[in-house]
């Protein structure tokens, strides 16, 4: 998700990069148009009150006429009337058009990096994809909902105040018309440095998230380390970052706003002391330079305004850069255009043929080489070896979180390359070392296994997982929230939870990642005992460092390097004398032989 500062700099000079937002208005078009038609009558009636005002001097005050003046006033009213209406209108329906909006495009960018595969989270920051989600959908939220309306509004009475200071003096409506160029000059050299600054200034706060989300989702390291006043030395270094680029931003803003203020105000200030003279003059009358007045007014308040605007669209657009890269992103895992079918029922048999790959952040050091091994179904295997020699990266593969570079990997005689990965995936349950519990209910984390499961099927689940016991012990039972990250329960309760998860699933191969090996004795014995029950005809994949949860296994096979270096029983590879018994000696003060099954 890096980018190089000269791609920031020709993608921070395009507007054009809120162009993809039209496609998520198209749903809504009715609503828009309708907000178009308030807005116009809005824009309408306000250009109207100049006309009101030039018969309110002319016919009332000059004339002399009560009931003229009456009229004139009563027409006012009724022209403000219709304006307060019309923009109630166009407040309404803009601000709910906005908010549908950025909801549809918060849809998408979530449901997008969902599915994006893990390799991109190698190098990307989750605080920053979240600071995306939320910061750069509001900063579009206020344009679309906003912004756009009010520079719609304004680009309409501007063009409507022209003709109208036409029509009423074509002499001082060129005079006007020399000040524009004048105008422009500051919006084209400001508007471009506000334009980079918005981008920077959304980067910095980007950042900023990212420290927190480290700091807070690790404040037992940071508290169990003393290094509270470092992080909050390092949050204070990108605050003081985020407060140095909004000062930047504020000032470009500011000044713009200033020049185009002093320019257009003085400009009016020149041009109605020659406007005066021509009504001593006899040239035109009190209220035809009263309505011009208040067009020039008119016509120099919407070029203030559309520069304000200018800025914040600027900052949207830097938004949604953001977001629609996030959205261009293609995940690296996909689906093929003709995806084989998985065979049904499901077996869950395993072969690696020939597997070489190279994670993407360490492409110099291949995590496994020629590796070639088979599982049978219904067959328990253990992958073991040292740290580093690939156990884990073969689940990886398995699930298809990444491709590897060369060979090929099957589940029931099919390459899951030529597979949709959800159909892969439906028929593989993980119960990994350190599993993940969401802050919601113990049912519904359960569930989280088969959505569709009924509560019947949930509870059953947990039994067979030995949680139900220690579930319906918690204040509300299977209701109880079990807060983020599942803080209410120890390190054995989540683990049954991930084992009733995974029973609910029933799925035809079963990948164990260290499922036991941060327990204490009697945790360990109550979920390895779940583990057993749940192994039951399927296919296990078991990685373990610690042997004495594998030697019962029906076939073990010793990575290291990321090559099959052994393979075989327990006892075989014991009398073998090779790594594994190296590894078994380590940790065994008596190596078994003889292990029953």
């Amino acid at each position: 998700m890096a980018r190089s500062p000269a791609a920031d700099r020709v993608a921070s000079k395009r507007v054009g990069a809120l162009r993809p937002l039209l496609a998520y208005l198209i749903p809504y078009r009715w609503v828009a148009a309708a907000a178009g038609v308030a807005l116009v009558i809005a824009a309408g009636t306000v250009l109207a009150l100049g006309k009101g005002l030039r018969h309110l001097v002319d016919e009332g005050f000059v004339s002399g006429d009560a009931a003229l003046l009456d009229q004139a006033v009563l027409a006012l009213i009724g022209v403000v009337a219709v304006m307060a209406a019309a923009t109630y209108a166009r407040f309404s329906l803009v601000t709910w058009l906005g908010e549908r909006v950025v909801s549809d495009v918060r849809r998408d960018v979530f449901a997008h990096v969902l599915r994006l595969s893990p390799g991109f989270y190698e190098s990307a920051r989750t605080a920053e994809i979240s600071s995306r989600l939320t910061v750069d959908t509001e900063i579009i939220q206020t344009v679309v909902g906003s912004s756009i309306s009010m520079a719609l509004r304004n680009v309409l009475m501007l063009i409507g105040g022209v003709v109208f200071m036409m029509i009423t003096s074509p002499k001082l409506t060129l005079l006007v018309l020399l000040v524009v160029p004048l105008v422009m000059v500051p919006i084209l050299v400001f508007g471009r440095k506000v334009r980079r600054l918005s981008r920077a200034s959304q980067d910095s706060i980007a950042n900023l998230s990212v420290t927190v989300e480290e700091a807070l989702s690790g404040i037992r390291t940071v508290q169990a380390f003393t290094q509270e006043a470092a992080e909050e030395k390092r949050f204070q270094s990108g605050l003081a970052q985020v407060i140095g680029v909004a000062r930047q931003r504020i000032a470009a803003r500011a000044l713009l706003t200033a020049c185009v203020i002093f320019l257009v105000f003085g400009a009016i200030s020149i041009i109605l002391w020659i406007g005066g003279r021509d009504v001593l003059a006899g040239r035109i009358s009190a209220g035809e330079l009263s309505a011009f007045v208040f067009y020039a007014t008119l016509v120099a308040a919407t070029v203030g305004a559309l520069s304000e605007v200018m800025g914040e669209v600027q900052r949207a657009a830097g938004a949604a850069e953001r977001l629609f890269e996030l959205l261009a992103t293609a995940p690296d895992i996909a689906a093929p255009p003709m995806p084989v079918a998985m065979p049904t029922p499901a077996r869950g048999e395993v072969r690696f043929e020939a597997v070489r790959f190279h994670y993407p952040t360490r492409v110099d050091r291949a995590a496994v080489e020629h590796l070639d091994f088979s599982v049978a179904s219904g067959e328990t295997v253990a992958l073991v070896g040292p740290s580093g020699a690939g156990k884990t990266t073969v689940f990886q593969l398995l699930l298809r979180f990444y491709d590897p570079q060369a060979g090929r990997i099957l589940i029931d005689g099919v390459d899951i390359k030529t597979a949709d990965p959800l159909d892969v995936r439906h028929r593989i349950g993980t119960v990994p070392q350190d599993p993940v519990i969401f802050a919601t209910s113990a049912a519904d984390n359960i569930r989280y296994g088969r959505p569709d499961a009924s509560d019947a099927e949930v509870r059953a689940a947990a039994d067979a997982a030995h949680a139900a016991d220690f579930i319906e012990k918690l204040p509300d039972g299977y209701a109880t929230q079990l807060g983020e990250r599942g803080v209410k329960l120890s390190g054995g309760q989540r683990q049954r939870i991930a084992i009733a998860r995974a029973v609910l699933r029933d799925p035809a191969l079963l990948l164990l990642d260290e499922a036991t090996s941060a327990l204490d004795a009697e945790s360990e014995r109550i979920v390895q005992a779940a583990l057993e029950r749940l192994m039951r005809g399927r296919t296990t994949l078991i990685v373990a460092h610690r042997l004495a949860t594998v030697i019962s296994a029906d076939r073990l096979i010793v990575l290291d390097r990321g090559r099959v270096v052994e393979t075989g029983s327990h006892s075989d590879l014991v009398r073998a004398g090779g790594l594994y018994a190296r590894l078994a000696a380590l940790q065994f003060d008596h190596v078994p032989l003889d292990v029953q099954a």
